[in-house]
């Protein structure tokens, strides 16, 4: 009969597997963000491409451009890339024994994240204050090429990343609550192991939105 094995990390896999059950699970639940995401993402790119006009990224908003910051949210993909590397040290730390490095990186990841909620949400307020909503305003519709469909489209991908974010950001502080509680050892760090995997995941995603959505 075939016994479970453990890995390193001090976590137990089924017989027969080489990763453990999170692991894999978070595997499988990306799998299907990955889907989700995709929907959205080209559902956008049809729309984007099939119609005679659009708001375009880089242009004055008179001229037809896009009432986005730019700049700030390059800011804001900075600082996301920046809580990855964190997440990455944390790992390291962790795997190498060293708590300290491990509750520093993984403060420094919830802010970080914590940081671009807070800049999306006031990006969105100055963005309303402006008339741009999924159904936008009528002086801007008049300057600003399906303005609404341009709105919709918009809020409805940054919206549901923003909610990943802000949910990772709350498994983020439950993940370094244990830490600082030592509940995580050398040979038994399977829970950071499997929030970074997450953690990376809305940050690809992030990337690939910044670049289709503010700058094509």
């Amino acid at each position: 009969m075939n016994e479970a094995i453990t890995l390193p990390g001090g976590v137990t896999a089924e017989p027969g597997m080489r990763i453990y059950n999170q692991k894999l699970g978070m595997w499988i639940f990306l799998a299907s963000e990955v889907m989700f995401f995709t929907g959205l993402i080209g559902a956008y790119i049809i729309l984007r491409f099939g119609t005679t006009a659009w708001a375009l990224p880089g242009v004055p908003l008179e001229e037809g451009g896009t009432p986005l910051a730019i700049n700030l949210t390059a800011f804001n993909t900075f600082m996301l890339i920046c809580s990855s590397v964190t997440m990455v040290k944390a790992f390291a730390a962790i795997e190498h024994g060293d708590q300290k490095g491990l509750r520093r990186y993984l403060v420094a990841t919830v802010l970080l994240g914590a940081a671009f909620v807070g800049i999306q949400v006031v990006e969105y307020i100055a963005l309303a204050h402006e008339g741009f909503l999924p159904r936008c305003s009528e002086e801007l519709a008049a300057v600003v090429p399906n303005c609404d469909l341009f709105g919709s489209t918009f809020y409805t991908m940054t919206g549901f990343h923003g909610t990943h974010v802000s949910i990772g950001v709350l498994c983020m502080i439950w993940v370094t609550v244990k830490a600082f509680r030592g509940k995580y050892t050398k040979e038994n760090h399977g829970g950071v192991e499997v929030i970074g995997l997450y953690w990376h995941f809305v940050d690809l995603v992030w990337i690939m939105l910044f670049t289709i959505v503010y700058l094509i």
